[in-house]
């Protein structure tokens, strides 16, 4: 499971005061963290309480800051073109690399950022959302996906370098969304070859729901089950990475130890 920390994001509170700050240190303490605990990749978002005109510069700053303490690739996450260029520009500097945290499957902002994956060599996430919104069913998820899948390779973008996004909403928003996204999920990783990798934002799932964790680690481990193999969560959830450890043992992906969980925790501090 490839593993993108979502705690760098001006959202959480402590992150967004030391973005406003311009203050190294809790940002550089989070992406350490987040490293130490299983993190492949980091999400690097400035958040919403820094004016849009000051966004740019700050995120030039975020990418600068942690840049200084890890080569780690770094999922780049803003909705605006100009800034998503400013951040992989950074993240990219001395041959870091960087994906693209995100695109829908809207025709105009598919072209330019699928343009941008290009250019910079990064990953890209495309989200099963287009000009009708998020789209409710399966058929319309993969068609979307198709959609993406096809706008990479006329941009030249390798297909191992696309993850579709069928877009997990809120539980008790739709308690049929999960079984929609387990089944997009097995149908995405079918719509090419080699197949497109999958990632969810594991943490929208709970949004508003009382068991927020359990939630979380039970969707998860039923996520990779169906083919899921990346996903953008909080690293430092011990009882998640557990499930997630356990989960791949499970299938086959892990060789048993009865140390497997300290053994894991371990390899990643080494890397």
């Amino acid at each position: 499971m490839y593993v993108i920390g979502e705690r760098i994001n001006g959202m959480f509170k402590n992150i967004g005061n030391a973005i406003l700050a311009k203050d190294k240190a809790p940002v550089q303490e989070m992406a350490e963290k987040q490293l130490s605990a299983g993190a492949d990749a980091l999400d690097i978002n400035v958040g919403t309480r820094v004016p849009k005109s000051e966004r740019i510069a700050a995120m030039e700053w975020l990418v600068d800051v942690v840049r200084e303490v890890t080569k780690a690739p770094l999922s780049i996450d803003n909705p605006g073109p100009s800034t998503m260029r400013a951040g992989l520009a950074r993240a990219c500097v001395g041959g870091g690399t960087a994906i693209i945290n995100s695109t829908t499957g809207r025709a105009d902002k598919l072209d330019v950022f699928m343009k941008l994956a290009h250019e910079f060599d990064a990953g890209i996430v495309g989200l099963s959302i287009d000009e009708n919104g998020v789209a409710p069913s399966a058929d319309e998820k993969l068609e979307i996906g198709m959609r993406i899948i096809a706008s990479a390779m006329e941009n030249d973008v390798p297909i191992e370098n696309v993850f579709l996004d069928p877009i997990i909403l809120p539980l008790n928003v739709d308690q049929a969304a999960p079984g929609i996204v387990l089944e997009t999920i097995t149908q995405f990783k079918m719509l090419s070859d080699p197949a497109p990798h999958v990632v969810i934002g594991l943490s929208n799932l709970s949004q508003g729901a009382s068991e927020r964790p359990l939630i979380n680690r039970t969707f998860l481990v039923m996520a990779m089950a169906a083919g899921l193999d990346t996903s953008i969560h909080d690293p430092l959830d011990d009882e998640l990475t557990n499930a997630m450890v356990t989960a791949e043992l499970l299938l086959n992906k892990t060789i048993y130890s009865n140390s497997y969980l300290s053994a894991y925790r371990k390899s990643k501090q080494m890397e």
